[in-house]
């Protein structure tokens, strides 16, 4: 039996450390909630505001928006500490989701999205910055078990929620409820970020323009992705060159060659999850198409990874089984690893769907487990004048990757789809195994101290 990790088991929920604990909680379930929500009811969204053309840049320009003020936000809490950066990014938040949720039309719409990403991207790094300075490094693993299961109930509880809502009083209800529960969370988190700290003068200057080339390319690289533009395969190359440039300059030095310390966790990082979302991006309609499974059926298997990635965060931060982190990151890697090649078997008849189920959620654990080790490291390897920016690297990163492996999946897709269906999944599939593999290598590259 595993026993639980001994030393301080000073309480997070009480006690001095009670108010951080809260604070973090609420402010990662109200932007978990929100995102999860967006997902359920953007097809109606994009009905009523006849956009349905644009779907796909609903979710490209958060993402895209976020990259420059993850980049400098980073700078921001490294040079002030996190409050002013925090105030700012939920007040951000709450505008785009007011102007999202007024908007007369979907070209509105889209810059409410691209506000909200402006926000979310210079709370993220606030948020690492907090845990950072208002908890021991002795709780931090427990401090991010927290923010994981601050996602977990959204992703069981979000979808009928939203639809609720959607249904009773329409989809500008999902939007406009937020704001004022923002604002509180932030007021709630004040107190602990005027005790997190100033930051040092010296900060480094953020590097605002690789940042601006880097969005516009991640924008400009989901739209060729829809294929429904003129000369996209242009437009495409331009974009993914733009990023493959830019995007460097926003990192550590060598971080995409995985050079050994702080880069290769960067890079580790941002292999395991682009790997992992980009096979979860195509199973559930592989459930669908293949299998005959309703989208609540096909929906279940993502529930179940999501409770998996809370389990794999919480036994990472409690048992004493997973205390040495190469272990950690060993079990992150093989399990994100079985769970895109079991993706494979919702293709074939013979494979039985509980063991496409069960890979899945075997995925969902390494995942918990491997990015809340990688986070800490990252925290870990960081001195304090640069907790801000390396934080806002590791989100950085994972943006560039994640979208960019998103996009030329889904033009890979689409482009066999009309001739070989099957082999489009295969061939999307298999390059999601290839990322999850490549982290074998990067992690060996790793450095704990």
């Amino acid at each position: 039996m595993m026993a639980l990790v001994t030393g301080d088991r000073e309480t997070l929920w009480t006690g001095r450390h009670g108010p951080a604990t809260v604070g973090v909680f609420a402010l990662a379930f109200l932007v978990a909630f929100e995102s999860i929500a967006v997902l359920t009811v953007m097809p109606v969204v994009a009905d009523d505001l006849d956009g349905l053309s644009w779907f796909g840049i609903a979710f490209a320009a958060p993402m895209a928006t976020a990259v420059v003020t993850l980049t400098v936000s980073g700078w921001w809490c490294d040079r002030s500490g996190p409050l002013r950066p925090m105030v700012t990014g939920v007040g951000a938040f709450a505008t785009g989701l007011l102007v999202a949720g007024l908007a007369p039309t979907m070209p509105v719409f889209l810059l409410g999205r691209a506000v909200q990403g402006l926000g979310a991207g210079l709370a993220g790094v606030a948020l690492y910055v907090v845990i950072a300075r208002a908890f021991p490094e002795s709780l931090r693993p427990r401090a991010f078990a927290v923010v994981t299961s601050a996602w977990t109930l959204p992703a069981i509880v979000g979808p009928p929620v939203a639809g609720v809502v959607a249904d009773q009083v329409g989809w500008r209800g999902v939007f406009l409820a937020v704001p004022l529960v923002a604002i509180a969370t932030v007021l709630l988190l004040v107190p602990v970020l005027r005790a997190a700290g100033s930051g040092a003068a010296t900060a480094r200057a953020p590097r605002v323009g690789p940042a601006v080339v880097v969005a516009a390319g991640v924008l400009l690289l989901a739209l060729a992705g829809q294929r429904e533009v003129r000369g996209w395969q242009v437009l495409g190359v331009v974009a993914l060159g733009a990023v493959l440039v830019a995007g460097p300059r926003l990192l550590p030095r060598g971080t995409w060659r995985g050079a050994p310390g702080l880069p290769s966790v960067i890079a580790t990082r941002g292999l395991l999850a682009a790997g992992y979302f980009a096979a979860e991006s195509y199973l559930p309609l592989s459930l669908v198409e293949h299998r005959g499974l309703g989208t609540a059926a096909s929906g279940a298997v993502l529930t179940g990874a999501a409770v998996a990635w809370f389990g794999g965060a919480w036994a990472a931060a409690n048992l004493s089984f997973f205390a040495d982190r190469r272990l950690r990151l060993l079990v992150g890697s093989t399990a994100v690893t079985v769970a895109t090649v079991s993706v494979l078997g919702s293709l074939v008849d013979a494979v039985p769907l509980a063991v496409v189920f069960v890979g899945w959620s075997i995925g969902g654990f390494g995942m918990g487990m491997g990015a809340s080790t990688l986070a800490l490291l990252t925290l870990d390897l960081s001195e304090d004048a640069d907790q801000g920016a390396n934080s806002a690297s590791l989100q950085v990163n994972d943006q560039m990757v994640q979208s960019t492996v998103l996009a030329l999946s889904s033009v890979a897709f689409a482009w066999l789809l009309v001739d070989h269906e099957t082999t489009a999944y295969v061939v999307v599939v298999l390059g999601a195994v290839a990322l999850a593999v490549s982290t074998f290598w990067t992690q060996t590259r790793v450095r704990m101290t």
